[in-house]
């Protein structure tokens, strides 16, 4: 846990002063990329599948939502959804958390990633 934790914020730390433009990313790519996650994941209500939903999910504590049944790793990881944090998530799921169930092996291309996050954070607001 301290060092998910310690990660984090160092993360932060390095990226944050140099942080990715997500403003940038573009909605309609990252609505296509999102295909890849919506047989898991709902945006648009609050209705848990096999992953839980992403309805608010920008500021929101990893592993809370209620009804969906978190790995002990996800619910013990600090985390905060965020543009930093869900980037480095996206980018390799068992690595940024390691011991959740998340299958997805995650998405390399850092275009993809900001487009998914400009698409969440449209699709997502409640």
């Amino acid at each position: 846990m301290k060092y998910i934790a310690f990660s984090i914020a160092l993360f932060t730390f390095m990226v944050g002063p140099a942080a990715i433009s997500y403003a940038d990313g573009d909605i309609t790519k990252g609505k296509r990329v999102f295909n890849k996650c919506k047989a898991c994941h709902m945006v648009s209500k609050q209705q848990n599948r096999i992953g839980p939903h992403l309805v608010g999910i920008f500021g929101r504590k990893a592993g809370s939502v209620k009804g969906f049944r978190y790995s002990k790793a996800m619910k013990d990881s600090g985390v905060v959804w965020n543009q930093v944090t869900l980037s480095a998530y996206f980018a390799n799921p068992r690595k940024f958390i390691k011991g959740n169930r998340m299958a997805f092996a995650g998405l390399r291309k850092q275009k993809d990633r900001e487009d998914l996050i400009a698409y969440l954070k449209q699709a997502t607001a409640k």
